[in-house]
């Protein structure tokens, strides 16, 4: 028997795992040593459990810090890593691939035809070129329309599975505000999943995205795949939009693999038109016409609005925004700040000097931020570092961008204002045209 080919995946606990699960598991042609983490904090130290990696690894998969990347090739005698996690711009992903080639081994990056998997139902894909485009609020739009076309729908999204105990997270199915509970959600899962809850919705995630597809298709005529960062879908799609960001023209072609995407798609949606400056907006047009003339284009807004918008009017403000949108999807602003600054508010206070622990740390990593506070929340000492930065703050009034209600997991010592950021109804008029001819074809 060929010796089996040492290699390793380096990933953030999303990506990396379903790569793993779809094509190395059970492939004795390679010998995975180990995962690398990153861009999630305390991600590493943990390991990917037997109960996932299958007959060949009894032991499961060490999971490390990617800072240790050299020294595992060498220890390992790594001949081959495989890069795999996203919304990152190419220079980045180059300077990886210089790191690996340095010490002898090759750099690799898996495709769809590797990784997707086939459902037996319709799938309609919503992807991006970026995070922070506005995947989740389209995807939820067809959600409804679906719905109201009296088909039985599930979401999938993309995974988030934080806990330190993978085994709970093999497949999760989230309909309840008891589940996010059950299984420790973090607010950035909770920002995904408390929108579907709210609207009687279902949606699905965890590790093992072909067990996920088992379960959902149980329940479903058609299944969304609700995508995170600027990924491409894990699954095989019949129908792919990709939403584009005109308050960040050029990205949706130099940012992996988030230009995947846009020369994929069927549907390229430009979103935000309503807060855009017009010649960015024929920027990105112009690229994507150019990157992909088979796609149709349609233009989306996202409406904002606040929770007792009155109130803003003058007031010292503190802005949450969505963690994710502000930290690696680099947009220095999200929904809250419109919302504040849409309102009048009077002044929005700086929360760097007042940051602890690892909010601090994430201003530190993310300097291009000074006027938000990014909602970080990834375990129960950060959501509390979270909560004791918003109440050292003096301010009349916080402004949340934030998809969820924060006061069910943290105690703030002001009054907080919920901001919305929805499809606007244009958009839903277009969208629900490329539903029904979708359906028309399809079911």
């Amino acid at each position: 028997m060929t010796q089996r080919k040492n290699i390793l995946i380096m990933g953030a606990a999303g990506r990396d795992f379903h790569n793993f699960n779809v094509y190395y598991r059970e492939n004795e042609a390679y010998n995975v040593v180990a995962f690398t983490a990153t861009q999630i904090p305390d991600i590493h130290g943990r390991k990917y459990p037997p109960e996932l990696s299958g007959k060949l690894y009894p032991n499961g998969i060490p999971i490390y810090a990617e800072e240790e990347l050299v020294d595992l090739i060498k220890k390992h005698n790594v001949e081959e890593v495989i890069f795999a996690y996203s919304d990152l711009p190419y220079q980045y992903v180059m300077e990886k691939s210089a790191i690996v080639n340095a010490v002898g081994a090759d750099f690799t990056l898996l495709g769809p035809d590797h990784t997707q998997i086939k459902s037996s139902k319709p799938v309609i894909g919503v992807c991006a070129v970026r995070t922070g485009c506005g995947k989740s609020q389209v995807s939820r739009t067809i959600f409804e329309i679906l719905r109201k076309k009296g088909l039985k729908v599930a979401s999938i999204r993309h995974p988030m599975p934080y806990d330190p105990d993978l085994t709970t997270q093999i497949w999760q199915r989230f309909a309840s505000y008891e589940d996010l509970d059950k299984y420790n959600c973090t607010i950035e899962e909770r920002e995904e999943y408390e929108p579907y809850i709210d609207m009687g919705g279902v949606i699905f995630s965890g590790v093992d995205y072909g067990k996920i597809l088992e379960e959902a298709e149980k329940e479903a005529d058609v299944i969304i795949w609700d995508g995170g960062n600027n990924d491409f879908s894990f699954y095989k799609t019949d129908m792919l939009i990709t939403l584009v960001d005109p308050h960040r023209p050029g990205h949706e072609s130099s940012y992996y693999p988030g230009e995947v995407n846009t020369l994929a798609a069927d549907i390229i949606l430009i979103n935000k038109v309503n807060t855009a400056k017009q010649e960015n907006i024929d920027a990105v047009r112009k690229n994507v016409e150019k990157l992909n003339p088979n796609a149709t284009i349609i233009e989306g807004i996202s409406s904002v609005t606040a929770e007792k918008a009155a109130e803003i009017a003058g007031k010292k403000v503190l802005v949450i925004e969505d963690g994710p949108t502000v930290t690696h999807g680099s947009m220095p602003y999200g929904a809250g700040t419109v919302a504040a600054e849409d309102n009048n508010a009077g002044e929005i206070i700086d929360p760097r000097p007042f940051a602890v622990g690892s909010i601090a740390s994430t201003f530190e990593k993310y300097n291009h931020l000074s006027k938000v506070l990014p909602a970080m929340g990834y375990g129960k000492k950060q959501v509390k570092e979270l909560e004791e930065t918003i109440n050292k703050i003096d301010v009349d009034l916080i402004v949340s961008g934030t998809p969820i209600d924060l006061s069910r997991i943290l105690t703030t010592n002001k009054p907080l204002v919920r901001v919305r950021y929805e499809v606007g109804e244009k958009t839903t008029v277009e969208l629900e045209k490329i539903i029904d001819e979708f359906t028309a074809k399809t079911l």
